[in-house]
């Protein structure tokens, strides 16, 4: 059976509406299931994309800014956020560059460290900077003659999720070269309630994680921005355009807004609800289901024998999920065109599920019943060169939780 200990050192409260900083090492259990309550009456989510002639600073009209932007940043009508800053361009503001992070500016990139070039928008005639590639962190040459920074980017509520920490090297640019910065904010899509797993050491920082927060960390991007601007910019110009009828206890389903996808593995919510654990196997030798139409919500490897393995992992009995017997054959990553053994997740419960626990479980599933064929993934990973990749997933060393 799971170590019960363990089960509940791996949830901690989510941050109040005003988002004060996370106290350290705080592991308390989770919160009463009456804050998860949505209202059944309420409005569809606005977003401040859609309201940016109300919402634009004052102080700010007529600046030339930039727009760090991705496939999902989008309005509520599916118009994405180029054409609607193009829009105000001349009345608003001066739209002077764009910007884009992992997985490209048009999410044309599949994988962790598939790098991509900028180039010049075909019809807008302005630059768009990669920064997934030579640079990840803005040039002062990129930022130079803009005033403000637009960031409009729809997280998935993981520390693993590499747009926050674009975000973050973007606030630490602008603070040195005096560019403002106005975040745009988006619903947590896996609700802003629960918290779960440790908080990153600092020493096991990288591009998986540049500041302390939990795994599943309960923020939204403006809430996030707030804590990086507070805990460690202290001079960034910081502004955050708020959303209008967002309840913390929303998942993404709740807010009548459209799914769009953030990044080309993170097809559904299904997708973004099991990716604060199942990325996990990115740090192992075991497909995460890459290549497939379900990653991350099936996983497996040539050498599992299914049937044994969900019956293993189901006697666990792991909070809202089932493991559901599965083969795949993916056609790229790990295993391409081979027919692997594994499960495809069910979750049963989400409010229940806790998917940094079912990752952890999972791998010390897959170690106990196949010590000669499991591997850890060795470097490199997400421009970590020298820790395991697993040991920067989780913010620690490997041991913390994988004790042989």
């Amino acid at each position: 059976m799971v170590d019960r200990a363990f089960h509940r050192a791996m949830l901690i409260p989510a941050p109040e509406a005003h988002h004060p900083s996370i106290e350290r090492g705080a592991l308390d259990p989770p919160r009463e299931n009456s804050m998860r309550v949505v209202q059944t009456t309420r409005m569809s989510v606005q977003l401040p994309l859609d309201h940016l002639g109300t919402l634009w600073p004052e102080k700010f009209r007529g600046a030339r800014v930039g727009a760090l932007l991705h496939p999902a940043s989008a309005s509520a009508k599916l118009q994405h956020a180029s054409h609607v800053l193009e829009q105000h361009n001349g009345d608003l503001f001066r739209l002077a560059a764009l910007f884009g992070p992992q997985h490209g500016f048009r999410g044309e990139t599949q994988d962790n460290m598939v790098e991509w070039k900028s180039y010049r928008h075909p019809r807008l005639g302005i630059p768009v900077y990669s920064l997934y590639g030579e640079h990840r962190e803005p040039t002062a040459e990129m930022l130079k003659g803009l005033g403000v920074l637009i960031v409009d980017l729809q997280d998935i509520g993981a520390r693993y999720y590499t747009f926050i920490w674009t975000m973050y090297l973007c606030m630490r640019a602008c603070e040195k070269a005096g560019v403002a910065v106005v975040v745009l904010d988006r619903p947590n899509p896996i609700n802003g309630v629960t918290t779960e797993g440790p908080i990153l050491d600092p020493n096991f920082r990288s591009f998986v994680g540049m500041h302390p927060i939990p795994v599943r960390h309960g923020r939204t991007i403006g809430e996030l921005a707030q804590q990086f601007r507070d805990e460690t910019f202290p001079q960034c110009q910081l502004s955050i355009l708020p959303m209008k009828n967002w309840q913390r206890a929303m998942w993404f389903d709740q807010t009548g807004l459209p799914w769009l996808m953030p990044s080309p593995n993170m097809p559904t919510l299904d997708t973004a609800t099991v990716y604060p654990g199942m990325c996990l196997l990115e740090g192992t030798n075991i497909s995460e289901g890459r290549g497939t139409t379900r990653p991350f919500e099936i996983f497996g490897a040539p050498f599992i024998e299914t049937e044994f393995f969900c019956r293993e992992l189901n006697h666990l009995k792991l909070p809202g999920v089932f493991f559901r017997e599965n083969y795949f054959q993916p056609t790229f990553h790990k295993f391409a065109g081979e027919l692997c053994g594994g499960a495809q997740l069910h979750i049963l419960d989400r409010e229940k599920f806790q998917p940094f626990l079912t990752g952890v479980e999972i791998i010390k599933c897959i170690r106990k019943n196949y010590p000669e064929q499991f591997q850890w993934k060795q470097p490199p990973y997400e421009y970590e060169w020298k820790k395991l990749p697993i040991e920067i997933l989780i913010g620690g060393p490997v041991d913390s939780l994988f004790a042989d």
